[in-house]
């Protein structure tokens, strides 16, 4: 069983192939989603799913990171 942890945080970055995937830091948590309001109900889910109701974290943090390339 699991000690309860008050947050929890996710990496967010956009898929290559469209849609976005989020990571959670220091746990075995992945998901992925089309766009960012499926994507923030499906962490909701994948977390509830992992520590369960009782020891669920009551802060879920988002790290996005975007990308951009600039030619020179």
């Amino acid at each position: 069983m699991q000690a309860k942890r008050s947050e929890i945080i996710f990496i967010v970055e956009e898929s290559p192939e469209g849609g976005f995937t989020a990571q959670a830091l220091g746990e075995d948590i992945f998901t992925e989603a089309d766009d960012l309001v499926a994507l923030q109900e499906a962490i909701k889910d994948a977390v509830k799913c992992h520590f369960g109701e009782e020891n669920c974290p009551k802060i879920i943090r988002l790290h996005i990171v975007k990308e951009d390339v600039i030619a020179v």
